[in-house]
């Protein structure tokens, strides 16, 4: 019987350390401070290209704006979605926007590419 408890504890030990990359894999970004960022705290933004939830930024454009990669077998639910980008890597999309990094954004909370050519924006939270 103490063995089998013994099994018992460690099954739920492997769960509970499995749940924070469950979480993640659904969810790579989350609402800090009224904005979307990744789990670093490094702001998202969108692109008013893209349509249809297809990326359009590619080449030089995703060298400066590049995009938040998702791993091959990627799970997303809810308003997440992943979209396969001209170069087969998959990206993470939010209500179907595709999300990209700034390369001038150095640390978390840096948003310096937010209205850049008025194209490029940060994904902001509901209003309260």
């Amino acid at each position: 019987m103490k063995q089998i408890s013994q099994s018992f504890k460690a099954l739920l030990l492997v769960a509970a350390f499995s749940l924070p990359t469950m979480a993640f894999a659904a969810e790579p970004a989350m609402m800090k401070d009224g904005m979307m960022v990744d789990h670093k705290g490094m702001t998202l933004y969108t692109f008013d290209k893209d349509t249809g939830g297809t990326s359009v930024c590619t080449g030089e454009c995703a060298k400066h704006w590049p995009p938040l990669k998702a791993e091959a077998g990627a799970k997303a639910e809810g308003k997440w979605t992943v979209v396969q980008r001209d170069d087969g890597t998959m990206q993470w999309a939010y209500d179907g926007k595709p999300l990209y990094y700034y390369d001038d954004d150095k640390k978390p909370g840096d948003k310096t590419g937010d209205m850049k050519n008025k194209v490029w924006h940060v994904l902001q939270g509901p209003k309260m």
